[in-house]
């Protein structure tokens, strides 16, 4: 599913035009992306849960070389399955 196939399922269930379900999943996202990249979190109970993990710096390897590259420290957004998703996949 891409994110107009989600906009117009998310209209469908709720009984919205597509324009406010988009509109809606775009201001979740952003309000996302805002709590995460100051330093906060997320949590949709048993969905979703996102934060903002830091990475080490470390020593890697190019594929095509062999030749060792150092990676710099960092940050990235760590997303957790919760236990209703966890559940949803077992068949």
């Amino acid at each position: 599913m891409n994110k107009g196939e989600l906009i117009a399922a998310m209209a469908d269930k709720a009984g919205v035009s597509q324009k406010d379900a988009g509109n809606c999943l775009d201001a979740m996202m952003s309000t996302i992306e805002s709590e995460i990249s100051s330093g906060g979190e997320v949590a949709i109970t048993g969905y979703l849960k996102f934060e903002r993990a830091n990475t080490s710096a470390r020593v890697g390897r190019n594929p095509q070389t062999g030749a060792t590259i150092h990676v710099p420290a960092g940050t990235r957004c760590k997303v957790s399955v919760g236990s209703k998703l966890k559940s949803a996949g077992k068949s």
